[in-house]
């Protein structure tokens, strides 16, 4: 069967190809989590660059100012956590604490491999979920600064 399809592409001889590992180079950009957002601060950093992160794991805590949809005197200011729902490496991290980010802003980069080059193109988002959650006293807005 084999032999028949390569005489049906005009092949005069058999080649074997050898596909290895193959690494990609990924990214997460702030996702619009309400379409009231424009922006989020980030409240906790949950992994280190050279961190091998599961399906499950926690990323990032955002904070998210809602105000921009209608005015209020007090602003409604929601918390989400970022989890990934795939194994990656987490490479590089381009926000810290209190860091203020724009929807569509890169947060970070990830590979298939912890030793893929972080000068490489990403070639797709990662695959997340996001979660509302409480403040808690862990969050960067909850510490004395």
């Amino acid at each position: 069967m084999r032999n028949r399809w390569i005489a049906a592409l005009g092949c005069s001889k058999q080649v074997t190809l050898q596909v290895g590992s193959i690494l990609m180079l990924y990214d997460l950009c702030l996702p619009k989590i309400n379409p009231n957002m424009s922006s989020a601060i980030v409240e906790c950093i949950y992994a280190q660059p050279g961190t091998l992160l599961k399906a499950g794991e926690k990323l990032f805590d955002l904070s998210v100012d809602l105000s921009s949809g209608y005015s209020q005197y007090c602003p409604p200011i929601s918390y989400f956590r970022v989890v990934v729902r795939e194994k990656l490496w987490l490479q590089k991290t381009l926000v810290s604490l209190g860091h203020s980010c724009d929807v569509g802003d890169t947060l970070a980069f990830f590979s298939s491999d912890q030793d893929e080059s972080v000068e490489a193109i990403p070639t797709r988002t990662i695959r997340i979920t996001t979660a509302g959650i409480a403040h808690h006293p862990g969050l960067w807005s909850a510490s004395d600064r």
